[in-house]
């Protein structure tokens, strides 16, 4: 859950969850207009096909846009569609980026309370410190 909080204040944060939300409107809107522009398409669930054929550059074929104008959402598509994926894609890399300094600050601090603590452990707690040690430097020296 941790975690989840993280990747949701990032989204905030970045105002991402606003990009995605438009995002989806716009998608829906595209297929709309496609729908009510173009003859050869006949449902909104055939629209919104078409808008994911085109978003995942998939281009299957079974639905296939004839008017100018729904040939011109379909760019539209595609290129608000790359914008929207690179952002995301940095945006989970951040997300990465934060719950692994996360993890090695909790680890730091653990780490840094057992040393503050040295002279109330017994041999077998400060062997194991030895022992965390040896493996940090091995992991450096690599």
């Amino acid at each position: 859950m941790k975690k989840l909080r993280v990747l949701r204040n990032i989204l905030v944060r970045t105002k991402t969850n606003q990009i995605l939300l438009t995002y989806i409107v716009f998608v829906l809107l595209s297929a709309l207009l496609i729908l009510l522009l173009d003859p050869a398409v006949t449902r909104y669930g055939d629209a919104l096909w078409y808008c994911y054929a085109v978003i995942s550059t998939a281009g299957f074929g079974d639905v296939v846009v004839t008017t100018l104008f729904s040939k011109i959402i379909s760019v539209l598509v595609t290129a608000y569609s790359t914008i929207v994926i690179a952002i995301v894609t940095g945006v989970v890399v951040n997300f990465y980026t934060e719950i692994t300094e996360l993890s090695r600050k909790e680890t730091l601090t653990a780490f840094m309370d057992k040393l503050e603590h040295l002279d109330t452990m017994s041999k077998e707690e400060l062997r194991e410190i030895s022992s965390q040690v040896k493996k940090f430097n091995d992991n450096v020296r690599k």
